[in-house]
């Protein structure tokens, strides 16, 4: 795997530094609320593991699995809903937790999408934004870290399934997906 890398962009340990920063405000914030945090699947995965043990205050979790990237690199710009949430939102805080917000689509799809349910709120908690490739314009509540446009590989996120499990963000060389742009 490796040796399909161009460069590291992110440390493990930036990673592990953002998500205590983003769990200390999390807590701070929803202290005697009832929290829910929705993982994006399947990339938030990581992210949200990392997140939910650091949040310090009770919080209850579900995951929703939506896609408009196929194995491709370009968002399609279709949202399809392949699993939906198995928790009862209704009255609840909801934090929406994302890998990558990318072009928005997506995320302006779910939280409209989960916002139907009648919970008390919806905010969103990202990872990584690239905030130059914005489609449509999407407030992020709790943001990681702004990111260039590079196609990044790692902590959850993946390159047609795989590349997943690298500990830290890392560029993927362009000859590795070079045949499947758009």
């Amino acid at each position: 795997m490796l040796e399909d890398v161009k460069k590291v962009l992110i440390t493990k340990d930036e990673i592990d530094s953002m998500v205590k920063r983003l769990a200390a405000q999390i807590s701070n914030d929803y202290e005697g609320k009832h929290l829910v945090l929705i993982g994006v699947m399947k990339g938030c995965l990581i992210f949200l593991a990392d997140l939910l043990r650091n949040i310090s205050i009770p919080v209850e979790f579900g995951t929703i699995t939506a896609s408009s990237y196929g194995s491709g690199t370009v968002s399609s710009g279709q949202i399809k809903i392949i699993n939906d949430i198995d928790v009862a939102i209704k009255g609840k805080d909801i934090i929406i937790v994302e890998d990558l917000v990318d072009t928005g689509l997506t995320l302006n799809y779910l939280k409209e999408f989960l916002s139907l349910r009648g919970p008390s709120s919806v905010k969103i908690c990202v990872a990584f934004d690239k905030p130059s490739r914005r489609k449509k314009p999407i407030g992020t509540d709790y943001k990681g870290m702004d990111i260039p446009d590079e196609f990044i590989v790692g902590y959850g996120l993946d390159f047609d399934e795989k590349y997943r499990n690298l500990p830290e963000i890392c560029v993927l060389k362009e000859e590795i997906y070079a045949g499947l742009l758009d």
